[in-house]
């Protein structure tokens, strides 16, 4: 990668296309010896992910590609050929599969793959990818399956509002919920691996290297993280098929959460207040992760043959789900929702209050729709919004 990087810059701006750098890189590998040991389809995808950061930068998605500290970068290697993998299953739990310069290799069989006499034109594996994380090395299979458009979904409407203290309320009153993503034991571990950490730290000098102690900590902290995102993935994936299954229609709240999250530090002209509290609301909405739950509807509802739709966050959780009116006072505490208007006095828990408005936002039309990087609002036609409910 650093020297197809060093022959990008150097070339003149109407040569850096995908043929100019194929063309170089079959000439450096019979030119340079430690080149030719790498397998060519392994410099196609070097090439390949290469010339696809260069297209998000000129798309406006992406930074530029440069270099990155081991670190900051994930390590991965690309198995293009899916015929040279020779997929075996030699037990329940377990798999064999062949890796181009390093063998055979056993891998924790977790999900069925078209191998033998269940792979054909239409369903087969085409590619692997080997991802190495704080947790080890982990293989992804590529897999090229045909599979029918799906029906109708005709399950109900659901609304969904996504807290903190409760991540996920439902408008027909059912909630998702989930333990702390660390025991107790490991939370005091990774405090005790943080101290240390920032202790050894104070010891280095600027400019000195890190030590292996140091090195060391900063492994098993990242371990630890790993596997609390592990954690937070299994559940997001079985409460989001969970959902998908039962309902049609999704509909959540076009959340900017890049906002949500950001700093209250303020300058030091204009310092803010609260800055702590603030820093805390923030770590527990990104443990959350309401961005990839959303992702994660989306594909899923579409597969079964559902929609996702997202409606105006504002005041959904400030609104009474009976009367329709704003009234002050009415979400009395962080779980509790009394409504104010003389002619209403609805009470309810303030989660299922928001999940209730969410849906009713979708059912008179009012759709957030994703332009030039924001979010407008449309009403659907012949559609007019009923000032009580």
């Amino acid at each position: 990668m650093k020297v197809l990087h060093a022959w990008w810059q150097m070339m003149p701006k109407e040569k850096r296309t995908l043929a100019h750098a194929d063309a170089a890189i079959r000439q450096a590998r019979t030119d340079i010896d430690f080149l030719a040991v790498l397998p060519a389809q392994a410099a196609q995808a070097v090439l390949k992910t290469y010339f696809q950061a260069w297209k998000n930068c000129w798309g406006g998605w992406a930074a530029a590609p440069d270099f990155k500290a081991r670190f900051r970068s994930v390590l991965s290697v690309d198995i293009p050929q899916g015929r040279d993998l020779n997929i075996v299953r030699v037990h329940r739990r377990w798999g064999m599969v062949n890796i181009p310069k390093v063998g055979r290799v056993r891998f924790r069989w977790t999900k069925d793959l078209p191998v033998g006499k269940h792979a054909n034109t239409d369903n087969r594996i085409t590619g692997a990818r080997l991802v190495k994380d704080a947790l080890g090395w982990h293989i992804a299979f590529r897999v090229q399956a045909l599979e029918a458009k799906p029906e109708p979904h005709q399950g109900p409407e659901v609304g969904i509002d996504m807290g903190v203290t409760v991540p996920i309320t439902l408008s027909d009153s059912e909630t998702y919920d989930h333990d702390e993503w660390l025991t107790v034991q490991e939370q005091a571990k990774l405090l005790r691996l943080e101290q240390r950490a920032a202790r050894r730290k104070q010891h280095r000098k600027p400019g000195e290297r890190t030590s292996r102690r140091l090195k060391h900590t900063y492994d098993q902290i990242a371990g630890l993280r790993a596997k609390a995102k592990r954690r937070a993935l299994d559940w997001q994936h079985q409460t989001t098929t969970a959902i998908a299954k039962k309902y049609g229609t999704v509909v959540v709240e076009a959340l900017n959460i890049t906002n949500m999250v950001r700093s209250a530090k303020g300058t030091v002209d204009q310092p803010g207040k609260n800055v702590a509290q603030k820093a805390g609301l923030n770590r527990s909405i990104s443990w959350e992760a309401w961005g990839r739950t959303v992702t994660m509807l989306t594909y899923k509802t579409a597969h079964r043959g559902g929609t996702l739709v997202k409606v105006p966050a504002p005041y959904t959780s400030r609104r009474c789900s009976a009367c329709g009116f704003i009234t002050p006072g009415s979400r009395e505490d962080q779980a509790t929702f009394v409504c104010k208007n003389p002619d209403c006095d609805w009470s309810g828990n303030a989660d299922h209050n928001a999940a209730r408005n969410v849906l009713h936002l979708y059912r008179i039309g009012l759709v957030a729709i994703p332009a030039a990087g924001r979010a407008v609002v449309r009403r659907a036609k012949r559609v007019k919004p009923a000032a009580a409910r």
